[in-house]
């Protein structure tokens, strides 16, 4: 497969200017730093902070596409896969990508259609 990130990225286009690019690259990195904290904790995906992290991510996604629960869990499961969307949450830690995995199954189940 050429496209590492999957065939449906290569329909998204980036149109958006660098200054927007990077108020993504911090949204998201805070975010990710959210989720990070919260496993160290030992918090369940459950908790409802941990559940607030991930309507903020839906809601980060949003900016691009809006999800539906299969799709939304779909992405998901490349945080789990191998992939390079797993090999980041592993860079930031061991088990990340798995955790995130679960919360938004979690969410997506219980709040999208």
């Amino acid at each position: 497969m050429s496209d590492p990130f999957g065939h449906h990225s290569g329909q998204y286009v980036n149109n958006f200017s660098e200054a927007e690019n990077k108020q993504f690259t911090v949204a998201f990195g805070e975010i990710t730093q959210g989720f990070k904290v919260a496993m160290e904790q030992g918090l369940p995906t459950s908790d409802e902070a941990v559940q607030q992290l991930v309507k903020r991510h839906y809601e980060f996604c949003l900016q691009f596409w809006k999800p539906n629960r299969e799709s939304y869990k779909s992405l998901a499961m490349s945080y789990i896969i191998p992939s390079p969307y797993q090999e980041a949450y592993e860079a930031v830690a061991k088990g990340l990508g798995k955790y995130h995995y679960d919360a938004i199954v979690l969410f997506a189940d219980n709040n999208l259609q």
